[in-house]
């Protein structure tokens, strides 16, 4: 075991110092996921788990937080303890598949969900890059929300930049700045983790968390027939 002998050597022997050691887990406790190709930060953050895999991984399952790592797309994700983690079975019910227990409000939800809803389209019709990512106009998660789930985006340029931030923190999609969120012909790219993120089990759950609460005459009605 890696923490029977000090950290400090460890790291020493992997070219690290306790410095790279502490910038990565804080990294990760920060924002739960990274990214290699987000930036230049996260492509050195990465590569430094690539270094000491073993012992980060092992510092956290000291307090049951597991660290999912995709090669294939370069990402890493912390998962909390009881969450469904992609490939574990026997893992117990998580909150949406995935982020350190991220509460998402309504239109988060249902953006999250189209998305989700959009990739799958996109794999489907073989339109998803090398890189696993599926680009898709701000229009057309719009008219997707609107025909899914009979909502649209938010109106006000504020609400809406808040809205698509909070995805990009999550590392769900990726855009160049903020000023194309008010160009509705403007594109962006939503990362492959939106499948981990959004599992097939979650999408049912989801669904059922944006539909409005019945009144208790709907509820009869229903019973009824």
């Amino acid at each position: 075991m890696i923490f029977s002998h000090t950290l400090e050597q460890h790291l020493e022997g992997k070219g690290l110092g306790l410095d790279d050691f502490r910038q990565l887990a804080l990294r990760l406790l920060s924002y739960s996921v990274l990214c290699r190709n987000e930036s230049q930060v996260e492509q050195q953050l990465y590569d430094h788990y690539l270094r000491m895999e073993e012992a980060i991984n092992e510092y956290f399952s000291l307090i049951g937080v597991n660290v999912f790592h995709e090669p294939r797309f370069t990402y890493l994700r912390l998962y909390p303890p009881g969450s469904r983690i992609p490939g574990v079975a026997e893992a117990e019910e998580g909150a949406f598949g995935g982020g350190l227990r991220s509460r998402l409000n309504q239109h988060e939800v249902a953006l999250t969900l189209v998305l989700r809803m959009q990739y799958d389209q996109a794999l489907r019709e073989g339109k998803v890059d090398e890189e696993g990512f599926v680009n898709e106009s701000i229009e057309s998660l719009g008219i997707a929300m609107k025909n899914l789930l009979d909502r649209a985006l938010p109106e006000k340029l504020t609400e809406r930049k808040r809205l698509f931030q909070r995805l990009r923190q999550l590392r769900l999609i990726h855009y160049s700045s903020d000023d194309i969120l008010d160009n509705s012909e403007a594109w962006l790219r939503i990362h492959p983790m939106i499948v981990q993120f959004v599992n097939d089990d979650a999408l049912g759950e989801m669904e059922n968390a944006l539909k409005p609460p019945q009144t208790p005459d709907a509820a009869t009605t229903s019973a009824s027939d």
